[in-house]
């Protein structure tokens, strides 16, 4: 599959990187925070300068002296980050000069065989420039002062980076990508899942909760078509993550599902799907995304599916499916994916004005509306004016007439007949005008 040019942006905890990232695609796409440590995988975020595009890998801060085995996790991402690279950022601070960290660094990306750009950042006034000299020992070339905080020097910094990348072939066609999210509550498997589809360890997995704080994508192919892949951080309700790191990892979340097309909602098998697990399906709903529940981790529980699957019936308008699934085995893994690609066709399908109006005119037929004050609801025409998600609108008489339990089982006789179960779908009920005679 052909890519964009990568360039990793590397360096110690807390130097700065996200800001630095955000500051040069100019968005907030990264999660920052005055906590250190808080990037923990590989992120891509895109980019242009001059005409050139490229993406921006966001990684975890490297501390080679730190032993925990989250720490070792991050490094591992980073490293992985740096052999995919196509040119690096080495993100040191001004404020704290050269480190034992810095020079260790630099000396592993000295055989790299990539360019590597050494950018001092936290160089918030032009009169501390003087600030970059130190790090000229690190042994890569000349230093570029920066501040991402300010934006001083980011111009001339993504000069360098497009003259470090050459001559490279226009960015691929993405309007054909389908786009998968992966949500669900804290450490249900979100990642195990992600790490399952790519047969790699695309994403840290940790028992703690909240590993993951950003939402990661990982281009791939399925059955020949062009993918997305999100990884996202557990969603939690708003008001137990208020004020800390996870309130920003968790608006990331939200926007990767606003993207997506298709969401795989990961339920942990052993506690079934719960109320939260229902909560987060309603969001992906709400933001027009086809829905997919998996019950993870099947592998060890005997949780009841056919009672979760008459739950989800019960409490979601959508229906969506519930399938069954083991990360750690692998059990149902490889069919996750092809099920989603379908809801994001079904999802993109319109169905024929004549063969619509038929359906509501034998549903009619078969179910008639029931009267309300004394008057009927009485539908005229109906057409399909939108996709992804599917978009109805059905002339009426009289809106006021509509009886919401009858408009329900218009909506899923709808569904059962054009296989819209997990598909968001938005019926407008328009009234009928009558053209008046001249």
């Amino acid at each position: 599959m052909s890519r964009l040019p990568t360039v990793a942006v590397v360096g110690f905890p807390n130097v700065g990187k996200s800001t630095l990232v955000n500051r040069l695609a100019g968005g907030r796409e990264a999660v920052t925070h005055a906590e250190a440590g808080v990037t923990r995988d590989r992120k891509r975020v895109p980019c242009e300068w001059n005409g050139v595009a490229f993406e921006l890998l966001d990684t975890g801060g490297i501390d080679l002296a730190d032993p925990d085995e989250l720490a070792e996790d991050v490094r591992r991402q980073a490293r992985i980050g740096i052999a995919e690279a196509d040119a690096i950022l080495l993100v040191v601070d001004a404020r704290a000069g050269v480190r034992a960290g810095d020079l260790e660094l630099a000396s592993a990306l000295r055989g790299a065989g990539t360019p590597v750009l050494v950018v001092v950042n936290k160089v918030d006034r032009p009169g501390d420039e003087h600030l970059t000299a130190e790090f000229h020992q690190l042994g890569l070339g000349d230093p570029l002062a920066v501040s991402a905080t300010h934006g001083l020097g980011s111009g001339d910094l993504l000069d360098r980076v497009v003259e470090s990348l050459g001559d490279r072939p226009p960015p691929p066609d993405d309007s054909e990508r389908v786009s998968v999210a992966v949500i669900g509550r804290p450490n249900v498997g979100k990642s195990s899942l992600v790490n399952a589809f790519l047969r790699d360890e695309r994403t840290i997995v940790s028992e703690r909760a909240g590993t993951t704080r950003d939402a990661i994508d990982t281009d791939l192919e399925v059955e020949g078509r062009a993918v997305r892949l999100v990884d996202t951080a557990g969603l939690r309700r708003r008001a137990k993550v208020a004020g800390s790191v996870d309130h920003y990892a968790q608006l990331r979340t939200e926007l990767a599902v606003e993207r997506a097309d298709v969401a795989i909602v990961v339920c942990d098998a052993s506690e079934g799907v719960t109320a939260e697990d229902l909560r987060i399906a309603e969001l992906a709903m709400v933001a027009g995304c086809a829905t997919l529940l998996a019950l993870n981790k099947w592998d060890v529980t005997d949780t009841d599916v056919d009672d979760a699957r008459a739950r989800v019936g019960r409490k979601l308008r959508l229906r969506p499916a519930v399938v069954t699934c083991s990360a750690l085995r692998g059990r149902n893994v490889p069919k996750l994916l092809p099920k989603a690609l379908e809801l994001a066709d079904r999802a993109a399908e319109r169905i024929p004005t004549p063969e619509l109006n038929r359906f509501v005119n034998d549903l009619v037929a078969r179910t008639p509306p029931p009267s309300r004050r004394g008057r009927r609801l009485r539908l005229y025409y109906a057409a399909q004016i939108g996709e992804s998600p599917p978009r109805i609108a059905i002339q009426v008489n009289d809106r006021r007439l509509i009886v919401r339990d009858w408009a329900y089982h218009l909506e899923n006789r709808l569904r059962e007949t054009y296989g819209l179960e997990g598909v968001p779908l938005v019926i407008d009920f328009v009234p009928h005008t009558r053209r008046q005679r001249r």
